[in-house]
């Protein structure tokens, strides 16, 4: 009998499938199109720029403190984030961030030396009756727990560092606001902001109680829509 032929062909078999696999193996892989929308909001002292695998991101404008990025669009997944200070070409800090395609956020640069990075889910609706609407969230690492009042309608209690609240609507014009320690009637920060209706503002905290210039306690806003 024969078998030259049958084992001549489980071999030519084998060297195909192998050389296919290798291939498979070789073959680079399509990084994904899909996009997220992430707004870099600066709760620090520095200017800052955001990178991403060596590219900047806010090609606009740098992001000043007490200042946003507005809503730069990203690549979704898990992905490697560097900040610099402007016109430095250290990086300051690195943070891995996973970024959903359904979601938007905000992404907060505090005064934390070993945590200075934490992101927010954010709902932009804005409201059916013309008004203003407003958040708050706590980006003052060593405050504790916030209390804020907006007007004499609008109030945020108990709000703890990293915490956002939801978005509430209130009416618009000239708004006094004040920041209390939970529980104190003594204002940490007061100040007077003027809200534009149909608008989704957020009004952060920054900064150190126990800081001076540029690191002290205060609050920003910006507008998110």
């Amino acid at each position: 009998m024969n078998f030259k032929a049958p084992v001549f062909l489980v071999w030519f078999l084998m060297v195909f499938v192998i050389a296919s696999c290798k291939k498979n193996d070789d073959a680079p892989s399509q990084e994904s199109s899909l996009t997220t929308s992430v707004n870099v909001i600066n709760a620090s002292a520095d200017t800052l720029n955001l990178y991403s695998n060596g590219s900047r991101i806010n090609t606009t404008s740098s992001i000043y403190p007490l200042g946003s990025a507005g809503y730069l669009t990203v690549k979704f997944g898990e992905r490697e984030y560097q900040f610099k200070k402007y016109g430095k070409s250290e990086v300051l800090f690195t943070q891995t961030l996973t970024l959903d395609t359904s979601k938007v956020y905000s992404l907060f640069i505090t005064n934390q030396v070993d945590k200075p990075i934490f992101t927010t889910l954010d709902t932009l609706v804005a409201d059916t009756s013309g008004r203003a609407k407003i958040r708050f969230v706590n980006a003052s690492p060593d405050a504790g727990n916030l209390d804020v009042l907006i007007g004499d309608t609008v109030n945020f209690k108990v709000r703890a560092y990293q915490s956002a609240s939801v978005f509430l609507p209130v009416s618009t014009g000239l708004k006094r606001i004040r920041v209390f320690k939970s529980g104190s009637t003594i204002p940490l920060s007061d100040t007077t902001r003027t809200l534009v209706g149909s608008r989704l503002y957020t009004l952060f905290s920054k900064g150190l109680l126990t800081g001076t210039g540029g690191n002290r306690f205060g609050t920003g806003l910006i507008v998110n829509r």
